[in-house]
Order: structure tokens, then sequence, then C-alpha cells
């Protein structure tokens, strides 16, 4: 085995808590175990502090009124017991550790109206944010045309996520990072939010519609343009804008007909 494959094999195990206690990592004797075992969880909770911190900022900002910072979570008991599962990066994971986040602020009570809509948008960008990604440099692939032959199918890109809101938040996001002696308030509005993620690992937020929500629901990567926009209802001309913009989004892709 290479200098590479055996680097590689080590920096698996430091990422990976279920092959960091397989026989065939075990078996490699390459590392001391408890050393090893001992930096990938320093790894863990400094990886998870950055996202924790990043996407529940809005959280963060109103810790002092819950009186829970979301990033407590990452020192207490339910991090500890997820660490033999933990594979950093994955979106199970990732939806794990949000759910903790999630439980200890929500366990603050009703002190704000719009705190369960926002950490669920807050989860749901750290969750879709997981997952493979391109790596490698240079422009992502763009689809050759909505209406082209050889790009006829789209699919909804898994991991994108609908959410439905009762309060309009992205009208008070901004102010909670702004300095404020009040609590900013979200207005009381029934509000959809489109959460997707380029190949590259780009995580977009957009208002949705009714279109949009019908389009993800049918995309399915077997139904052609006409069939889409027979099943959702819209003219031709009106599904290829919105497939065009899904797909700028990370949303949508498109496959190539079987």
């Amino acid at each position: 085995m290479s200098d590479r494959a055996l680097q590689d094999d080590v920096i698996r195990a430091l990422a990976d808590a279920p092959y960091r206690e397989s026989a065939a990592w075990r078996a490699r004797r390459l590392a001391d175990p408890d050393r090893v075992e001992r930096f990938a969880r320093f790894l863990a909770r400094h990886f998870y502090y950055e996202r924790v911190v990043h996407f529940f900022k809005y959280s963060r900002a109103l810790a002092r009124v819950t009186g829970r910072g979301p990033e407590a979570v990452l020192t207490r008991p339910g991090f500890e017991a997820l660490v033999p599962t933990i594979v950093l990066g994955s979106r199970q994971t990732a939806q794990a550790v949000a759910q903790l986040v999630v439980t200890h602020v929500g366990g603050a009570g009703p002190v704000i109206p719009y705190l369960a809509d926002l950490l669920r948008y807050e989860a749901a960008m750290m969750v879709v944010e997981a997952g493979p990604r391109i790596w490698r440099d240079g422009p992502e692939r763009k689809d050759e045309g909505v209406g082209s032959a050889e790009w006829s199918a789209p699919e909804k890109v898994e991991g994108t996520v609908l959410l439905e809101l009762a309060y309009d938040l992205p009208l008070v996001l901004p102010q909670l990072l702004r300095p404020w002696s009040d609590v900013p308030q979200a207005p009381a509005r029934s509000t959809t939010l489109l959460v997707a993620r380029s190949p590259h690992g780009r995580v977009a937020v957009a208002r949705s519609t009714a279109a949009v929500a019908a389009l993800l629901r049918l995309a399915d990567g077997r139904k052609t343009l006409a069939q889409l926009a027979l099943d959702a209802g819209l003219e031709v001309r009106e599904l290829e804008q919105t497939l065009h913009g899904l797909v700028e989004l990370g949303a949508v892709r498109f496959s190539t007909g079987s």
C-alpha cells in the first residue's frame, strides 16, 4: 500500500467513528487506538462547533433572551452519546447534531413566538449543507438547456427541503444580527422556503411558490418536460423558467433519458 493510501486510511479513521471501531481498521495497527480516539473526538467537536456557530447564528444572537447558546450542546451528554456514530460531514450526523441544538434551544420555552420556526430553518440549513460534494476546482457544470433533448428528465436533488413556516422569517433574520434591545419580531404569515445546495456545497434559500412545490414533488427523473407541465398544470414556458431557477439553486438537476 502506498504512503498516500495509508494517509487516507488514517484520515478516514479519524473522521468515521464506525470505521474506527471496525475489525478492518483495528487489524491495521497503524496508530495507537487511544490517541486516535482522543484526536478524533477533538476533531468532531471542533468540526461541529464551527457548523453550529455558523448555521445557528440567529439562535445564538437570541441566547441573551433564551439563556441557551446553541454550541453548548457540544459539551453535553447528548453529543458524547453520538460519538460512536459520527461521520464528519455526513448528512446523518448533521441531522443528529442539529436535533440536539433544536431540543436544547427550543426547551427554553415560548419566550419568542417564532423560535420553533427559526430552529427548523437553521437545522434545515445545516443538514442540507452536509453530504458529498465536488471538491475539485473549476466551474460547476451547467445544464445544456432546459428544453434540450439530451437533458429531458428533471429530478429533485437529494436533500432539497421545502419548509412550511408560520412566520415570515426572511424579514426578521437580518435584524437579529444587528444591535437590538427589544427582540425583533417576525410577521405571523405563512411562508414557504426552499433550501437547496449546489454540488460544491453552496447553500441557497429562496421563497417558494405553489408551482415550485408541485415541480419538486413531481420531478422524479422519469417524467419528460411535457409530462411535468401537464401534471403541474403549467404552461411549458412557465415550466422552463421555473426549472431554470431551480437548477441555478441546485434544487433540480437533469438526467439523461434511459
